[in-house]
């Protein structure tokens, strides 16, 4: 037997698959010029909904399967209607209008940093505004007030670890503020462990640290259970906190750059689980900057509460070839099991099919923000 007969079955189905495809979506284009005469929206979930039961109902063994085709099928005609509609008109002029200029090699701009002096945040600050002396705070928090209230302009701050994962409170912050991403930088992580000139390993008790450089060096702590792992502000403030302390058992795992600056003695390099460790600091502001050498997005939105939202939602990134690089989701504050997604892919928001299909999302998409386009450097 020769599977020859069974494909050219195949492909004289294919031919007509295709030629109705067509049609379709030209039945499509004349639906969009029905609702822009008629003032009616692009998408009409009970229709779609109605359509969808119906199809997985009548195609039997098939019913799950033809129901994501139809599903994917109904997502590529809204995105031709929302472009013949010219859909999303706040956020295209957003883009649009964006600056595409930062200053970030000014002089005179005012930045917020998380931490202090000698931290691995101070570090990326000094790579993105090279002419400019930052201002220190002690908190996630205090750095978006910083930049809520004017004091200044942009903040400094840390998003994700490729040891110890997202930076949860960054996210919810994000969240609340809604600040656009400026610019973002990653930052090698070279953990030490520092201590007062006269301590040694076998007398330290406590270690203290940022919560994530703790989680950076959770061997460490698993294989010594007598030295406990004290969480602290900043691995830069943990440094100066031991530096000052008159205590011999506590030490504190910062930079290099902060036990130098801390005077303090360095007991251990490399103190990280994972030697390739490193962090990604994101520059965050109240206005847009679009730059011309921009290469990534950042969204979030939340999803409509049926099967497949989210297999939908991708699906159209797939289709314009849009490289995913961060999926995240976070609880909604005050609701029930409500969730706030974050995405990162890599494009700029300027190309004309990018543009179109966030234009398409913001429409679709429950409290959507487009919260920037910018460059990633090493």
């Amino acid at each position: 037997m020769s599977l020859k007969p069974i494909r050219d079955e195949i492909d004289s189905i294919d031919e007509q698959l295709l030629q109705l495809f067509v049609k379709r979506m030209d039945c499509s284009k004349r639906v969009a010029e029905y609702k822009l005469e008629n003032g009616l929206p692009v998408f009409n979930a009970e229709r779609e909904e109605a359509i969808l039961e119906k199809v997985e109902s009548s195609a039997g063994e098939y019913g799950k399967c033809a129901r994501q085709l139809y599903s994917s099928l109904m997502g590529i005609s809204r995105s031709i209607q929302h472009n013949m509609l010219g859909s999303g008109q706040k956020i295209k002029n957003e883009i649009l209008c964006a600056r595409d200029e930062a200053p970030f090699l000014s002089d005179s701009v005012r930045v917020a940093c998380f931490g202090a002096d000698g931290s691995y945040a101070s570090k990326a600050t000094g790579i993105v505004f090279p002419n400019t002396t930052p201002d220190f705070y002690p908190s996630f928090q205090e750095v978006f007030e910083a930049v809520q209230n004017g004091a200044a302009e942009f903040g400094v701050i840390p998003i994700e670890n490729s040891s110890a994962g997202s930076v949860i409170d960054v996210y919810d912050l994000m969240l609340k503020y809604r600040f656009y991403v400026a610019r973002a930088v990653d930052i090698p992580i070279n953990h030490v462990l520092a201590a007062a000139k006269n301590t040694d390993m076998s007398s330290i008790k406590k270690i203290y640290s940022h919560q994530q450089a703790l989680s950076q060096c959770s061997h460490f702590f698993r294989a010594n259970r007598s030295i406990s792992a004290e969480s602290y502000i900043s691995t830069a403030a943990a440094a100066k906190m031991v530096s000052e302390s008159s205590s011999d058992s506590i030490a504190a795992i910062c930079s290099e750059d902060a036990a130098e600056k801390y005077g303090l003695h360095i007991i251990k390099r490399g103190f990280q689980n994972n030697p390739s460790n490193t962090t990604r600091f994101i520059i965050i502001s109240k206005p847009l900057y679009i730059t011309p050498d921009a290469e990534k997005i950042c969204l979030c939105f939340t999803l409509p509460h049926k099967t497949g939202s989210l297999y939908d939602i991708l699906g159209r990134f797939a289709l314009l070839g849009l490289n995913l690089t961060k999926l995240e989701s976070r609880p909604i504050f005050g609701s029930s099991f409500e969730y706030m997604f974050y995405l990162d892919f890599q494009g700029n928001a300027k190309d004309r099919s990018t543009l179109q299909l966030l234009c398409a999302l913001s429409e679709e998409l429950g409290d959507f923000s487009f919260l920037g386009n910018y460059r990633e450097s090493m």
